[in-house]
């Protein structure tokens, strides 16, 4: 290792962005770098880095907001604000380069650093970029991206596929084979809406799986239903003898991806990243309202990779979801040709990749 550097991480807002940061932040934080992380005052915020030894630096900031009314000029103002703070602190004690990853909670940081010629790296999770990153990369250093093709999207001299960095604990259990479906044993089925859950998900899956079930198809179901109630999941499957667990959160996600045969869920960076690195099929139902529907894109890609099925969310309903289950029940082959080409997507080291790119840029 070369010289220790001073690291600053701007990774705040939502979990999609956190954790990547966090993960990178413990892989350099390990190699004896001196990392801050740069986090937005969000709530999610604090029980995620939880165990987090090195210092936080908070600045408030908020989403980018278009079109000219009253919220989005107090968001101006606040993006404003968080620049001017950012750039205090960071007069006070430079970094010797800044990683971000995204959201609105890179601006005021890196509004900073390019005042102040620190270098920075820019770290975009999704296919189609967004906003922060967007805005951003002009006087980036380099931009590291989990999607190959992202580099269509952004004109800049210095892209670089580091992949999606996992938590340790997912990169590690991501290493070992999956479990097996027993010979004639039921089909293991994940269903997971996100963190807040995902209404059309916890409603319409359900009422398919119990379809199936009537048809002898043998089902056994993990269901996360995020913020959302379970009693009432639960019972559709308990009057369709339906062995499932339903839960609004789970800790430990690598033993379910271990033991599921296929996944139906949305298509954050995130999730598709942890697929990938576990080799677990799925059927991918993007969530509609996504900022440049950027969760279609990263669904596509997978897709067109022989790794995943994709349905628009307004194409499904119980039938449709009904007679899928069945195909795919009756053909396990391709479950396992999805199963391998998902594997071929996974990258578990970008934790590691990502953060050899942020030495070289501080080295120099």
């Amino acid at each position: 290792m070369g010289r220790k550097l001073k690291i600053g991480v701007a990774c705040g807002g939502t979990g999609g962005h956190i954790f990547p940061g966090l993960a990178t932040a413990n892989e350099l934080a390990s190699r004896g770098h001196e990392v801050t992380l740069w986090l937005a005052g969000k709530d999610i915020e604090h029980e995620s880095v939880k165990g987090w030894n090195g210092e936080i630096i908070t600045i408030p900031a908020e989403g980018f907001q278009f079109g000219f009314s009253f919220r989005s000029v107090q968001t101006v103002y606040r993006l404003l604000k968080a620049y001017r703070l950012a750039l205090s602190k960071m007069k006070a004690n430079p970094p010797d380069v800044v990683l971000a990853m995204g959201s609105y909670a890179s601006f005021g940081p890196i509004k900073a650093a390019g005042k102040l010629n620190i270098p920075y790296v820019l770290h975009e999770a999704n296919l189609l970029p967004g906003r922060a990153v967007s805005m951003l990369a002009g006087k980036a250093d380099t931009i590291a991206v989990s999607f190959e093709k992202t580099s269509y999207y952004l004109k800049h001299a210095n892209i670089v596929r580091t992949g999606m960095p996992l938590r340790k604990d997912i990169q590690d259990a991501s290493a070992r084979p999956r479990i097996p479906r027993a010979e004639g044993g039921p089909m293991r089925i994940m269903i997971m809406g996100g963190s807040r859950g995902a209404q059309v998900l916890n409603e319409v899956l359900p009422r398919s799986l119990a379809l199936v079930a009537e048809t002898g198809v043998q089902l056994e179901v993990i269901h996360i239903a995020g913020l959302q109630d379970t009693e009432s999941i639960a019972a559709v499957y308990e009057k369709a003898c339906i062995k499932a667990e339903v839960q609004h959160f789970i800790q430990h996600m690598e033993e379910v991806y271990l033991n599921t045969d296929l996944a139906i869920c949305r298509s954050g960076a995130a999730t598709c990243a942890e697929l990938a690195a576990f080799g677990v099929p799925a059927l991918l139902i993007p969530y509609p309202h996504a900022v440049r529907d950027h969760q279609m894109g990263n669904a596509r890609i997978l897709q067109d990779s022989g790794a995943a099925d994709v349905v628009d969310q307004q194409d499904i309903s119980t039938t449709w979801l009904r007679d899928y289950l069945i195909r795919v029940s009756e053909k396990p082959g391709r479950l396992e040709r999805m199963a391998t080409a998902m594997k071929k997507r996974g990258q578990s080291d970008a934790a590691q990749q990502l953060a050899n790119l942020i030495e070289k840029v501080g080295g120099e």
